[in-house]
């Protein structure tokens, strides 16, 4: 049997890269997951791990050959006469632990979109518990999500691996579960023994050829450099961060020696005593970074106006009730502006537009994100093709993705490849704000409190439910003109929502 070795997802927008290094050739034998070859894009190195155990076959896609995503890069031929080799090795420690039943390995699952690591937060079980398969085992913390890794198989946890606080790379070994209500007690004694040699120290590893050559040409040594890569691995990125900062310290440091003692306000020991000091998670510090980067990047400028509410809040009272019954769902806010911004878009469609270096990319589709508040922090769950979708269908997707937020469940593939944002800070009372892009996309709606205000209409003043909107957009592709034009045709459609039904 011949199992294909194809090029993995790269990352969101990335679609190509170059084979830098193959670490087998023809005829050599392969263990699963063991590392094929190394591909570099634009952003990252990939490491590309072997799908099947057998023998080396064709190689396909030879180094410095530039591949697309899915490309056959290899061929793995499966069978008994070259795998003995590498089985041989994986399965020395299953005898040192006592044996009594065939062991499972718990695998780190698939993590999503261009992420390739994550963080063992939490181990609902310990070495020695009994599990039950689908049962969960740990929960992982990535940079946007919690990932629940379950029991493969039934039988007795092991050993554990990956710690609390341990970063595991994607399709990393987090445990190993043993067959059988007896083989536990053997690998636990042997665990402590056996995780020195599995790690060696983490000065084993070989380091990734581009980066033996990165620190050739630097002169460094692996030493030197902390390695990102699976199990410390030295990566060619890791090796022009220690080169780069190899030479700014030399100059920085007169520099920075004054203010390198005090990297926040001084404290006395009275209020230190009464502070509490927590890490940040992995998802707050994701969100720190990209608000921060999007003000970095994007020209950023938001335009305001203001929306009378009546003639939604009327609509929605005097259908609620059946709209309820006929979808089983309730008639909310959030599809009106769904479905005024997704009418603004076709008009401005800059707003739902998208920078790729010096090209600007027109989506001829909408995928609207809606930001959520969690416990975790603010996720964006994706309702895509939101311009085809008519008002009950937008409801239900909102009310589905917002308890799955809410409940930790979304998978990253429904948090990518929004093309416009809606946030709604009136659910906490917000007033007015300024929201930042969500990058790449060119623009987002923020929403807010419904408040009664005194307005002149036909030459009275009367009190009318009226809701400040604020679009934050790139000025880089956006000009104020379109900006401007995007919110008023959103308030013209919820002022008057037949304009909606009339397409006007």
């Amino acid at each position: 049997m011949t199992t294909e070795v194809r090029v993995p997802t790269l990352g969101e927008s990335v679609t190509e890269a170059t084979v830098a290094t193959w670490f087998k050739k023809p005829g050599d034998a392969v263990a699963v997951d063991e590392m094929l070859c190394e591909l570099e894009t634009d952003k990252v190195t990939v490491e590309v791990p072997a799908t099947a155990a057998g023998v080396m076959g064709e190689i396909v896609a030879k180094e410095g050959d530039t591949v697309g995503v899915d490309a056959l890069l290899a061929t793995i031929t499966e069978g008994e006469g070259a795998a003995p080799a590498p089985k041989a090795e994986a399965a020395d420690p299953a005898p040192a632990s006592g044996g009594g039943g065939e062991s499972v390995d718990v695998m780190v699952p698939t993590l999503g979109e261009s992420v390739t690591e994550a963080t063992v937060s939490t181990w609902f079980k310990k070495v020695g518990d009994s599990v039950a398969q689908d049962e969960m085992l740990c929960e992982l913390e990535t940079d946007k999500v919690s990932v629940e890794v379950p029991a493969p198989a039934a039988g007795t946890l092991g050993e554990i691996l990956a710690k609390e606080g341990d970063t595991v790379q994607a399709d990393g070994k987090l445990a190993v579960i043993s067959g059988g209500s007896g083989a536990a007690a053997a690998p636990a004694a042997d665990a402590p023994a056996a995780a020195p040699s599995a790690s060696g120290g983490g000065k084993d590893v070989e380091d990734a050829p581009s980066a033996k050559k990165a620190m050739a040409e630097t002169g460094l040594s692996s030493d030197q450099v902390e390695g990102s890569g699976r199990d410390g691995r030295v990566m060619k990125e890791d090796v022009a961060k220690a080169a780069a900062a190899a030479s700014a310290a030399p100059a920085s440091a007169p520099a920075a020696a004054p203010t390198a003692p005090a990297p926040r306000a001084p404290v006395s020991a009275d209020d230190a005593s009464r502070e509490e000091r927590v890490k940040m998670t992995r998802l707050r510090q994701t969100i720190a970074r990209r608000l921060k980067d999007s003000q970095n990047t994007a020209a950023m400028l938001t335009t305001y106006n203001e929306v009378d509410m009546t003639a939604v809040m009327a609509l929605r009272n005097e259908y609620k009730e059946e709209f309820l019954k006929k979808h089983g769902v309730k008639l909310g806010f959030m599809s009106f502006f769904t479905k005024a911004c997704c009418h603004a878009l076709k008009e401005v469609p800059e707003v739902n537009a998208e920078i790729d270096g010096t090209d600007i990319v027109y989506k001829n589709f909408v995928h609207m994100g809606i930001a959520a508040g969690t416990p975790t922090g603010l996720v964006v769950p994706v309702i895509r093709d939101a311009d085809q979708m008519g008002f009950a269908a937008i409801e239900k997707a909102i009310a589905e993705k917002g308890a799955r937020a809410r409940d930790g469940k979304l998978s990253m593939a429904e948090m990518q490849g929004g093309t416009f944002t809606i946030s709604n800070g009136g659910v906490y009372g917000s007033l007015m704000s300024s929201p930042i892009l969500n990058p790449p996309q060119s623009g987002i709606l923020g929403m807010h409190k419904i408040q009664q205000r005194p307005m002149v209409v036909n030459g009275e003043i009367v009190a009318r439910p009226m809701m400040y909107l604020a679009l934050s957009y790139d000025h880089r592709i956006v000009d104020g003109k379109g900006a401007v034009t995007f919110l008023v045709r959103v308030k013209d459609a919820l002022e008057d929502p037949r304009r909606l039904l009339m397409d006007l």
